[in-house]
C-alpha cells in the first residue's frame, strides 16, 4: 500500500465523516450530495489502486 492510497482512503472516510456531521446539522441536501459523492471517489479511488486496477 502506497501513499496515495493511503491519503485516498483517510479522505474519503474524512469527507464521510462530514456527511454524517452536515446531515445531523440540517445543511442542504446538496452539500451532503456533492460531499457523499466526493467521498466514494476517493475511497473507490483508493481501494481500486489498492487492487492494482488503476495505476
Amino acid at each position: 500500500m502506497t501513499g496515495l492510497n493511503t491519503i485516498l482512503i483517510l479522505v474519503g472516510l474524512f469527507l464521510a465523516g462530514g456527511v454524517y456531521s452536515f446531515s445531523k446539522q440540517g445543511m442542504p441536501k446538496g452539500v451532503i450530495v456533492l460531499l457523499a459523492i466526493a467521498s466514494l471517489m476517493c475511497l473507490a479511488a483508493g481501494v481500486l489502486r489498492i487492487q492494482g486496477l488503476w495505476d
